[in-house]
């Protein structure tokens, strides 16, 4: 069976898989990312397909799929922009083409990659209408419809996380607007929610510890064992995170949102906060028609869809292209 590298590149870590052509992951490797700079991130790259390569004979690989954050130029796999890594117009499928001159490099959007990969394997299977959010520091999307993963006009379709749900009382965006879907729901904005509250908690101790050292998981597990502060948190995100949910279903009406990323990771616990509050937001198609799960794959739809890439020949839902 062909196998290919899918590499799913991150805010803090890189992670390449070596994944055979029916999505199942034969090797993972992984490097914390510590600098951001564009020669760091290409010299952590080179190590974890370094690492792959010397388990598989570069005759038996299709090629190489990167999933990078940001928006990708899909010709020439130029990083046009990137806010988590705070990158304008860098080379990285020219630099990665140069370093790996014996395989073929695919660059697309890292949650793109995702989405094609959770729609091929996971959650999406035998549906038409999809999409995928990833909620992590922030969110990414992506949107199949008609069968058809949505690119644009410049590679652009699926940034779900940058429609504005509070644009005059919201959070800073990373991108500089207020009031984004992944300013007021990723873990990020978890985070913030726990912030904007604790003056009505005095007494509480959840934002004792050093808030930079306090991940969201922190405030979901506190919410789960009924701590007042981490409650209160969690009901203005599950809020936020219903209304950019209810937008979704109104932009696409898909049959099936999955939820990826870390902060999916709350399971139902997140669901049941949700699922009721996005129905009452659902007003021009029928309400409880779009179904809302967690994704199936995990955070390793990224690598598997990046690999796909190679094996379709571009980020594509189509075979052979």
């Amino acid at each position: 069976m062909r196998k290919a590298i899918g590499v799913d590149l991150g805010g803090s870590h890189v992670t390449a898989g070596v994944i055979q052509e029916d999505g199942k992951i034969v090797s993972q490797h992984e490097q914390d990312i510590t600098d951001r700079s564009f020669d760091a991130v290409i010299a952590s790259i080179e190590n974890v397909v370094g690492a792959a390569l010397k388990q598989n004979k570069t005759d038996d690989l299709v090629g190489i799929g990167i999933g990078s954050p940001g928006n990708i130029d899909p010709n020439s796999g130029a990083v046009l922009y990137s806010p988590n890594f705070l990158w304008s117009n860098v080379p990285l499928g020219e630099t990665l083409r140069a370093r790996f001159d014996k395989m073929k490099v695919f660059v697309a959007n890292d949650a793109r990659c995702a989405t094609l990969g959770e729609y091929t394997f996971g959650t999406g299977k035998n549906t038409s209408d999809f999409v995928l959010l990833t909620l992590g520091t922030g969110i990414g999307g992506g949107i199949v419809s008609n069968g058809h993963l949505l690119i644009g006009n410049r590679a652009g379709a699926g940034e779900i996380g940058h429609h504005q749900i509070r644009p005059t009382d919201g959070f800073i965006c990373g991108c500089g607007k207020i009031g984004c879907f992944e300013a007021q729901a990723s873990g990020t904005g978890l985070l913030r929610h726990a912030t904007a509250v604790a003056p009505s908690f005095p007494r509480s101790m959840l934002l004792s510890k050093n808030p930079e050292k306090l991940g969201s998981k922190a405030i979901r597990r506190a919410a789960q064992a009924g701590d007042a502060h981490a409650l209160a948190a969690w009901k203005n995100f599950s809020c936020d995170l219903a209304l950019g949910i209810a937008n979704v279903i109104t932009f696409v009406n898909p049959e099936v949102i999955a939820l990826g990323g870390g902060v999916s990771t709350a399971g139902d616990f997140m669901l049941d906060a949700v699922r009721g509050r996005a129905d009452e937001l659902t007003t021009m198609v029928p309400r409880g028609t779009t179904k809302l799960v967690i994704a199936t794959l995990g955070n390793d739809a990224g690598q598997v869809g990046a690999a796909t890439m190679c094996f379709r020949g571009g980020l594509t839902t189509e075979h052979g292209r």
